[in-house]
């Protein structure tokens, strides 16, 4: 008996590990070398390409195609019909190795909105957030709130979701940050 469900109509090919408490939903597939952790949801029509690692607590709703090269660490969440890349200069002519796709990594408790686009080779920062339907062309800092087409910096965002104020403070829990060196933090002894 397995600790984790995956729904009838979807497909786990082989050598695939998934963790506890992880549900699989409807007319997804999940290809060889995958890694899956613990507690994690996939919504229905989710493709994790060969040797994806998806870490625990992870929420990849419908319509998502994670691609070889791409690595969730703990908690990100993916939005519905939102898109990852792994080659820069795809031609249908001339199919390409795993060796040539550009890593993408994905730091633990990021949130990546509905319908964005996260290109190739980019890494996204611990509690970033990048909202619906930007095209992410750079990496994303921790914490940075980024938007558009391309998609461009309009704010952090507290480890609880919320956008931070003008004095970089959470107005839900208030949590308060500083800028050091274009990065947030909380240790304000580092100013």
């Amino acid at each position: 008996m397995n600790g984790y469900f995956v729904h009838p109509t979807s497909i786990i090919d082989d050598d695939v590990e998934i963790g506890d408490g992880t549900k699989i939903w409807h007319f997804s597939h999940i290809q060889n070398g995958v890694k899956i952790g613990k507690k994690c949801t996939l919504g229905q029509n989710v493709n994790v390409a060969n040797d994806v690692k998806v870490g625990d607590g992870c929420k990849i709703q419908n319509n998502v195609s994670i691609y070889s090269g791409v690595e969730l660490e703990n908690y990100v969440f993916c939005g519905p019909s939102m898109v990852f890349t792994n080659d820069l200069t795809p031609r249908a002519r001339l199919p390409k190795g795993k060796e040539n796709y550009k890593k993408t990594i994905v730091r633990h408790d990021a949130t990546l909105g509905a319908n964005c686009t996260i290109v190739c080779g980019r890494k996204i920062g611990e509690f970033a957030m990048v909202a619906a339907g930007a095209v992410v062309t750079k990496d994303v800092l921790a914490h940075e709130l980024v938007a558009g087409v391309p998609a461009k910096h309009i704010g952090w965002v507290c480890e609880c979701g919320q956008v931070l104020d003008s004095n970089l403070k959470c107005p839900d829990c208030s949590s308060e940050y500083c800028l050091k060196d274009n990065n947030l933090c909380r240790d304000f002894s580092k100013r």
